[in-house]
This record gives structure tokens, C-alpha cells and sequence, in this order.
């Protein structure tokens, strides 16, 4: 039931919360500043350093997706086992390299790297 005050002839309701819009509680507003000093006097510490991430964290993530985007292919020389002969290889060779001199299979290709033949020694250019 809502509570009724006499005021001379006329008669007041008062209805609760129907009144002007009050200020926020004061412990949201104590809560609130609480935590903006807390802000402003703590910094957050990332667990992990975005800046300066470990190798390992690097090797992991795709190649655009490092810190510095790269390719991860490579030239290399390798050395045919039969006549020491060096020949240039692209890393994800496509199709089958073959030695000039002795016509042995120096490596072949896969869904990405270029598997190299047993015997045969390789150099990153």
C-alpha cells in the first residue's frame, strides 16, 4: 500500500522511486574511482612479451604472421655423392633435380620441401 501524507486539505502521494533521477550509489561511484587509481597507480603486466617473443614462440606462427614477416624458403647447394659436383636447389623444388654430371636424383619433390637423396650434402645459401 502506498503511505499517504495529510498536507492541510489536499492529500500527496508519494510513490517510491518515481522521484528525480538520483546521482549513482555512492559505493558504485567509490568503487569506480577505486578502481581508475588502481589503474593509474598499478600497470598491467601482459603475460606475454609481444615485443620480444622467444624463438621458439616464432617458429611456431605462420610466415606473415611473425614479428618480421619472412619467407621460409631457401636456395641451397648440394653436393651429388657419386661425382662431387655442386648444383643450386631451390628448397621447394617442384619437380625432380638431377646431377649434370652423373645424372643421379638429387632430391624430389614433396607437398612442400624437396626431399633430398640419401648421400647427398647441402649448404643454406
Amino acid at each position: 500500500m502506498l503511505p499517504l501524507l495529510a498536507c492541510g486539505d489536499t492529500c500527496v502521494i508519494v510513490i517510491p522511486g518515481r522521484t528525480k533521477k538520483k546521482p549513482e550509489h555512492p559505493t558504485e561511484l567509490e568503487s569506480r574511482e577505486e578502481a581508475k587509481k588502481f589503474q593509474e597507480e598499478e600497470k598491467m603486466v601482459l603475460a606475454v612479451d609481444l615485443l620480444n617473443p622467444s624463438p621458439a614462440a616464432e617458429a611456431r606462427k605462420h610466415k606473415l604472421k611473425t614479428l618480421v614477416p619472412a619467407p621460409r624458403s631457401f636456395f641451397m647447394d648440394v653436393k651429388c655423392p657419386g661425382c662431387f659436383t655442386i648444383t643450386t636447389v631451390f628448397s621447394h623444388a617442384q619437380t625432380v633435380v638431377i646431377c649434370q654430371g652423373c645424372t643421379t636424383v638429387l632430391c624430389q619433390p614433396t607437398g612442400g620441401k624437396a626431399r633430398l637423396t640419401e648421400g647427398c650434402s647441402f649448404r643454406r645459401k
